[in-house]
């Protein structure tokens, strides 16, 4: 899958394509269905399937400090895009004047001129351009003049997470920031993930023999609520069961909150300066601050155990 971070990274023959644009964090259930339908109808026409996205967020330049936690960065989405059928993904820097064009600007200088879109494929409620003036009606007028069709896909999917309400990246987000992990996975169609490179911490949990990778996450993270969860810690290409801890440490009064993973039954590992992925299972039980060292350890213990069982019955079922 090729990737491109700006137009000008676009080969300059490049030919026809099927289009899908959007955010796409997360690339969540109700997201795979469109861009799963810009990928098969890229096959049907014989062409590349191109998604386009924007970094940094668009709300960050048009209402600085409201940038939202985000679920996936941008290499993963393209990961995941890429096992959708993606063939190409581009990065638009999203800038204060990129946020100016109007939306048949956008349409000529993004999709005529350098994707010679075939086909765009979009969500009901899919908006662009300056003020977000542009739909998908709009999108689909212009198809008329500039020689491409325009396919609207009912992205809204449902389920127990958010009490029925349509999955989208907002609801993820929130369920996220209250610890329901297991929800988040619903809509995401998997684990919700969280990445960054292992650095020093106090070195409290080697002390108490259950060493962490203290992960420093990345910028915007969405990170789970404090607590104990059940999950996996993968680094350089091993997926570990683990028993990770969000949160402040209260037992030993740290006012920084961390992500730091135990992987289970794993000895000597040196992780430091390595980028990992914590992936989160389901939530095991809140922060708190025991009354003594011994009832820690306990503790501790007990979380393994479960994180342990968790972790192996999620697997015997894929």
């Amino acid at each position: 899958m090729q990737r491109w971070r700006g137009l000008e990274e676009i080969p300059q023959d490049w030919g026809r394509s099927v289009v899908t644009i959007g955010s796409y964090d997360g690339v969540h259930r109700g997201h795979q269905l469109i861009i799963g339908r810009a990928v098969e109808r890229a096959r049907e026409l014989g062409v590349p399937a191109v998604v386009v996205t924007f970094d940094p967020h668009p709300s960050e330049v048009v209402r600085p400090g409201s940038h939202p936690p985000l679920l996936a960065p941008h290499h993963r989405r393209a990961e995941l895009m890429g096992e959708l059928g993606v063939d190409a993904v581009l990065v638009l820097p999203f800038t204060a004047e990129f946020s100016q064009l109007s939306p048949a600007d956008f349409i000529v200088k993004v999709l005529v001129d350098k994707l010679h879109a075939r086909a765009v494929v979009e969500g009901p409620n899919f908006r662009f351009g300056h003020r977000a003036a542009g739909n998908v009606d709009y999108l689909a007028e212009l198809g008329a003049t500039y020689d491409y069709e325009v396919e609207i896909v009912d992205l809204y999917v449902t389920g127990e997470a958010g009490d029925g309400r349509p999955f989208s990246s907002t609801l993820a987000r929130g369920l996220v920031a209250e610890g329901n992990v297991t929800g988040a996975a619903e809509i995401l169609g998997r684990p919700h993930r969280v990445e960054g490179v292992v650095v020093r911490g106090a070195q409290r949990g080697r002390e108490l023999g259950y060493p962490t990778a203290n992960v420093e996450t990345l910028p915007y993270t969405a990170i789970p609520a404090d607590g104990v969860y059940a999950g996996w810690l993968t680094a350089d290409g091993e997926r570990m069961p683990a028993a990770i801890s969000v949160g402040t440490n209260p037992q030993f009064d740290g006012k920084e909150r961390t992500v730091e993973a135990y992987a289970i039954d794993r000895v000597g590992l040196d992780l430091y300066g390595q980028h990992v992925a914590v992936d989160f299972l389901s939530f095991v039980r809140g922060q708190q601050k025991f009354a003594s060292i011994g009832e820690l350890l306990e503790a501790i213990a007990g979380d393994v155990v479960q994180c342990r069982q968790a972790t192996a019955a999620y697997d015997a079922q894929q």
